[in-house]
């Protein structure tokens, strides 16, 4: 019976990866590695690494204090090596802070109007839900890798061409 070893990647430790073309056109095919698109990246700059539609799956750099982030439909956040927390403050009037037929997240000024909800500590492979009605943000103790499901919206970035292997 053969062994096999789990080796977990993270933002300061990975293995960059490829893709094996067989019997094919490396043109229909796409790879990046989230762990060297966090590492490269600035803090909290959300790069897209996947889209299904309107649907992104962004890759950020979790380094310090995110600013504010609200959004008009829910979203997810899932650490994917370190330590992160989520702030969340259940915001007074919504429809005020954000356009409710808006899609993707947006960035706030400041701390919003609002009753706290509280912190969840995100760690290696823990998700946390991101409401409709609630403002959020992030913060990391040491650089650490954060996906984001959401829309594509004002605060995706797109780099295919710097991250993509084809």
């Amino acid at each position: 019976m053969s062994e096999y070893t789990t080796v977990f990647g993270s933002i300061d430790a990975y293995a960059k990866g490829g893709v094996n073309v067989i019997d094919d056109s490396a043109k229909n095919y796409l790879f990046s590695n989230m762990f060297e698109v966090a590492a490269k990246s600035l803090p909290f700059e959300r790069v897209v690494v996947a889209k299904n539609f309107e649907y992104v799956i962004e890759v950020a750099r979790a380094e310090g204090v995110s600013p504010w982030y609200t959004c008009a439909h829910d979203e997810f956040a899932l650490s994917l090596d370190h330590e992160i927390e989520v702030h969340l403050v259940k915001l007074d009037d919504p429809d005020a802070v954000v356009d409710p037929e808006s899609e993707g997240a947006r960035r706030l000024d400041d701390l919003p109007a609002g009753q706290k909800m509280g912190r969840i500590v995100l760690r290696r492979g823990h998700m946390a839900l991101l409401p409709v009605g609630a403002a959020y943000r992030f913060q990391a103790p040491r650089p650490a890798t954060l996906m984001i499901q959401t829309i594509d919206g004002p605060e995706t970035v797109h780099k295919w061409a710097k991250i993509c292997q084809s």
